[in-house]
Protein backbone atom coordinates (compact mmCIF):
# COMPACT_ATOMS: atom_id res chain seq x y z
CA UNK A 1 0.00 0.00 0.00
CA UNK A 2 1.29 3.23 -1.10
CA UNK A 3 1.88 5.83 2.06
CA UNK A 4 2.00 9.22 1.64
CA UNK A 5 5.21 11.20 3.47
CA UNK A 6 4.41 14.54 4.88
CA UNK A 7 6.92 16.64 7.57
CA UNK A 8 6.96 20.20 8.73
CA UNK A 9 10.34 20.18 8.30
CA UNK A 10 10.25 20.77 4.76
CA UNK A 11 8.30 22.80 3.02
CA UNK A 12 4.64 22.16 2.17
CA UNK A 13 3.75 21.37 -0.95
CA UNK A 14 2.46 24.54 -3.33
CA UNK A 15 0.42 22.01 -5.88
CA UNK A 16 -1.82 18.89 -5.81
CA UNK A 17 1.00 16.59 -4.72
CA UNK A 18 2.88 15.21 -1.62
CA UNK A 19 6.45 15.72 -0.47
CA UNK A 20 6.91 12.50 -1.10
CA UNK A 21 5.53 9.05 -1.13
CA UNK A 22 6.61 5.30 -0.22
CA UNK A 23 5.65 2.13 -1.60
CA UNK A 24 7.28 -1.17 0.66
CA UNK A 25 10.76 -0.41 0.85
CA UNK A 26 11.37 2.55 -2.04
CA UNK A 27 10.72 6.28 -1.17
CA UNK A 28 9.99 8.64 -3.96
CA UNK A 29 9.98 12.51 -3.11
CA UNK A 30 8.90 15.42 -4.92
CA UNK A 31 11.09 17.69 -6.00
CA UNK A 32 12.50 19.75 -3.47
CA UNK A 33 13.01 23.66 -3.90
CA UNK A 34 15.23 26.15 -1.57
CA UNK A 35 12.49 27.46 0.44
CA UNK A 36 12.77 27.61 4.04
CA UNK A 37 10.11 25.64 5.27
CA UNK A 38 8.93 28.41 8.16
CA UNK A 39 8.55 31.14 5.90
CA UNK A 40 8.17 29.35 2.40
CA UNK A 41 10.28 31.93 0.85
CA UNK A 42 13.48 31.42 -0.48
CA UNK A 43 16.60 31.43 1.49
CA UNK A 44 19.31 34.39 0.96
CA UNK A 45 22.21 34.19 -1.41
CA UNK A 46 22.85 32.49 -4.31
CA UNK A 47 23.13 28.88 -6.14
CA UNK A 48 25.16 27.43 -3.09
CA UNK A 49 22.84 28.60 -0.37
CA UNK A 50 19.63 27.37 -2.48
CA UNK A 51 20.79 23.92 -2.79
CA UNK A 52 21.68 23.48 0.68
CA UNK A 53 18.08 24.66 1.84
CA UNK A 54 16.95 21.92 -1.17
CA UNK A 55 19.28 19.18 -0.08
CA UNK A 56 18.35 20.02 3.68
CA UNK A 57 14.49 19.68 2.80
CA UNK A 58 15.11 16.78 0.68
CA UNK A 59 17.07 15.14 3.67
CA UNK A 60 13.76 16.21 6.03
CA UNK A 61 11.24 14.79 3.97
CA UNK A 62 13.74 10.80 3.74
CA UNK A 63 13.81 10.69 7.25
CA UNK A 64 10.14 11.23 7.81
CA UNK A 65 9.37 8.20 5.36
CA UNK A 66 12.16 6.08 7.35
CA UNK A 67 14.83 6.29 4.47
CA UNK A 68 18.46 8.97 4.82
CA UNK A 69 20.39 10.62 2.80
CA UNK A 70 22.72 7.71 2.87
CA UNK A 71 19.83 5.59 1.60
CA UNK A 72 19.36 7.26 -1.92
CA UNK A 73 19.59 5.33 -5.13
CA UNK A 74 19.27 8.07 -7.36
CA UNK A 75 18.66 11.60 -7.27
CA UNK A 76 17.11 14.56 -10.32
CA UNK A 77 18.34 17.69 -10.17
CA UNK A 78 17.32 20.64 -11.63
CA UNK A 79 18.92 23.77 -12.09
CA UNK A 80 18.04 26.94 -13.51
CA UNK A 81 21.16 27.68 -15.41
CA UNK A 82 24.20 25.14 -16.19
CA UNK A 83 26.70 27.91 -15.28
CA UNK A 84 25.85 27.18 -11.77
CA UNK A 85 26.97 23.77 -11.98
CA UNK A 86 30.34 23.55 -10.54
CA UNK A 87 28.93 25.46 -7.55
CA UNK A 88 26.48 23.32 -7.19
CA UNK A 89 28.21 20.43 -7.23
CA UNK A 90 30.75 21.65 -4.31
CA UNK A 91 27.12 22.11 -2.16
CA UNK A 92 25.76 18.17 -3.40
CA UNK A 93 29.47 16.86 -2.58
CA UNK A 94 29.25 17.63 1.03
CA UNK A 95 26.17 16.28 1.59
CA UNK A 96 26.68 13.01 -0.16
CA UNK A 97 30.46 12.88 -1.04
CA UNK A 98 32.37 10.53 -4.34
CA UNK A 99 32.72 7.44 -2.90
CA UNK A 100 29.45 5.96 -2.26
CA UNK A 101 27.23 9.11 -4.37
CA UNK A 102 23.51 7.91 -5.72
CA UNK A 103 23.17 7.71 -9.25
CA UNK A 104 22.42 11.03 -10.19
CA UNK A 105 21.06 13.13 -13.47
CA UNK A 106 21.36 16.55 -13.49
CA UNK A 107 19.76 19.13 -16.17
CA UNK A 108 19.40 22.75 -17.09
CA UNK A 109 15.55 23.74 -16.71
CA UNK A 110 14.07 26.49 -18.74
CA UNK A 111 12.22 27.73 -15.65
CA UNK A 112 11.94 25.94 -12.36
CA UNK A 113 8.83 26.72 -9.65
CA UNK A 114 9.07 30.22 -8.33
CA UNK A 115 11.77 30.81 -10.54
CA UNK A 116 14.14 28.48 -8.16
CA UNK A 117 17.66 28.59 -9.06
CA UNK A 118 17.91 24.67 -8.12
CA UNK A 119 15.28 21.69 -7.01
CA UNK A 120 16.56 18.14 -5.99
CA UNK A 121 14.39 14.94 -6.20
CA UNK A 122 15.24 11.65 -5.20
CA UNK A 123 14.34 7.78 -5.20
CA UNK A 124 15.72 6.02 -1.99
CA UNK A 125 14.76 3.10 0.37
CA UNK A 126 13.62 2.42 3.57
CA UNK A 127 16.37 1.18 5.92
Amino acid sequence: MKKTIHTELAPAAIGPYSQGSAFKELVFTSGQLPLDPKTMAFVEGGIKEQASQSLANLKAVLEESGASLCSVLKTTCFLSDMENFAEFNEVYTEVFGTEAAPARSCVEAARLPKDALVEVEAIAFIK
